[in-house]
């Protein structure tokens, strides 16, 4: 018997494109929602970006799974009206085009709510709904830089570095999610839905810990530190003598003291200077010396296995080679093996991990348009007949 989980009987409607939208979709669909999502006829563009098999990304497959595919030309005045059908019956969507864009298709919150006062209208663009900015296009690679990400992250004196990565695009999608759930739980104290407004700058903004703080009481402005974090000492990347790194957590005043014995310096273990954070802070690059030199005469499985023994947090900084081939991420479930046209392909699991409700892939991302019949016919009521016409106008594919 299959698990029900948490967010069934949920009906989202995705509107986005490439991977803010699609992602808080299909974290969404993971947890069980009913995820209809809405593409032009030719299919979403990240259908035949990066590696592609078959004719279809193969990040696709990840990114689509759980999701029925419907086509509708927005640009077309059917299109449209049938889109508004849809949202009328929708609890959710999650739109990321451009502010105002909805809008001109008729399809925008307020007309949405006049006929289903319940929606939750999630918005994703690059600076907001508001604000003098907010027709301004932003993506993630944008949007990294003026939500302050991009300006500590790196080494001093050079350019700021990119994780070769969407990090905008995800943490505004997971943002994304985390408030409709917020407007999902109010909505059944009151009824009412409401508009979910994320940005990519404000969701990377969030990221920042400490730094408006710290700027605003002390007048101190965060710069880029390379491998390590301002103000939190020894914590860094230290090569090995097997040219392998190893991350070392060693800032807590007990830790510091295992792993500097462990290092053979009982003379900085018992250091009084160094007893506590501001103190190895003032002394950082004698500390980090000190780890790099020991380092570098070991190989970093000596390392590694040498600090888990002294319980001092230590690990490898994996490929997704070595992901994939370590005992923990197996016996944790984070790869899933779906089937796409008779071979396998893994997948990666989606967080958090529910005790009782897990999340699961149901099927990899569905061809363009597969569910038109379903969604089209069945849940809109059009007939056949009706579906061949959109076919033969090019409303769907």
């Amino acid at each position: 018997m299959t698990q029900e989980r948490p967010l069934e009987g949920l009906r989202v409607v995705e509107m986005g494109q490439l991977l803010a939208g699609p992602f808080a979709g299909t974290v969404m669909g993971y947890f069980g929602a009913e995820v209809i999502k809405v593409e032009p006829p030719t299919g979403d563009p990240i259908r035949q970006w990066r590696e592609v098999r078959d004719g279809m990304s193969l990040w696709y497959h990840s990114l689509a799974r759980n999701k029925k595919s419907v086509t509708l030309d927005l640009k077309t005045d059917r299109g449209r009206e049938l889109a508004f059908e849809l949202l009328s019956k929708a609890d959710v969507v999650v739109e990321n085009f451009r502010p105002g864009a909805m809008e001109s298709w008729g399809l925008g919150p307020d007309a949405v709510k006049a006929v289903n006062p319940g929606i939750i209208y999630a918005r994703i663009s690059g600076y907001g709904q508001t604000g003098p900015f907010s027709e301004k296009p932003g993506y993630a690679s944008v949007t990294e830089g003026y939500g302050g990400f991009r300006y500590i992250n790196g080494e001093p004196g050079k350019a700021p570095v990119r994780p070769n990565i969407s990090l905008g695009d995800t943490v505004a999608a997971i943002h994304a999610a985390l408030g409709v759930l917020l407007a999902v739980i109010q909505r059944h104290k009151t009824g009412l839905g409401q508009v979910v407004d994320v940005a990519l700058y404000e969701a990377v903004f969030n990221l920042l810990e400490g730094i408006v703080p710290e700027y605003d009481g002390a007048g101190v402005v965060r710069e880029p530190s390379g491998t390590t974090i301002t103000g939190i000492v020894p914590t860094n990347t230290y090569l090995c003598g097997d040219g392998k790194y190893v991350v070392i957590g060693g800032n807590g005043d007990s830790i510091f003291k295992r792993l500097m014995r462990e290092a053979g310096r009982e003379d900085m273990a018992d250091d009084p200077e160094l007893a506590q954070n501001p103190g190895r802070v003032i002394h950082q690059e004698r500390i980090d010396q000190a780890l790099s030199d020991w380092c570098s005469a070991h190989t970093s499985v000596e390392i590694i296995q040498r600090l888990e023994d002294a319980r001092v947090p230590v690990g490898p900084i994996y490929s997704v080679e070595d992901m994939m081939t370590d005992p923990h991420y197996n016996a944790r479930g984070m790869f899933e093996s779906v089937d796409v046209n008779g071979a396998p392909l893994k997948i990666p699991a989606i967080a958090p991990k529910l005790s009782e409700t897990p999340g699961r892939t149901d099927w990899p991302g569905a061809q363009i348009g597969e569910h038109n019949q379903e969604i089209l016919g069945g849940l809109l009521g059009l007939s056949p007949e009706q579906l061949a016409e959109l076919e033969q106008q090019g409303i769907t594919n």
